[in-house]
């Protein structure tokens, strides 16, 4: 009878623990590009506020943040010879949002 109630327990557990439980969290992507060319910026440092979260690009200029609280957020890239950008995004709970951001040269 024990094992009975025991076996019933764990699957009630594991029930609730199907893939299509919902994503609490968000996510925010994007390419960072040259303003001028549109070619995608290697290095850049791209800063998450608030949090503080840094990533830099690779070759590719992408980032990528991860389970983030569902908020409106800032993300402000930097690179040497490049103006500083910021762009305000609001991150949605389940949902990729995709913030792309150029960059120009320093004159």
């Amino acid at each position: 009878m024990q094992i009975l109630l025991a076996c019933t327990l764990l699957l009630g557990v594991c029930a609730g623990c199907t893939k299509d439980s919902p994503n609490l969290y968000a996510t925010l992507y994007g390419v960072v590009t040259d303003q001028a060319t549109a070619e995608p910026l290697a290095g850049v440092s791209v800063v998450l506020s608030p949090g503080g979260k840094t990533k830099t690009t690779g070759t590719d200029g992408q980032y990528e943040f991860l389970d983030l609280d569902p908020q409106q957020y800032t993300i402000t890239v930097q690179k040497t010879g490049y103006q500083t950008n910021r762009k305000t995004v609001t991150a949605v709970t389940d949902e990729k949002t995709e913030a792309n951001i150029s960059m120009a040269k320093n004159n």
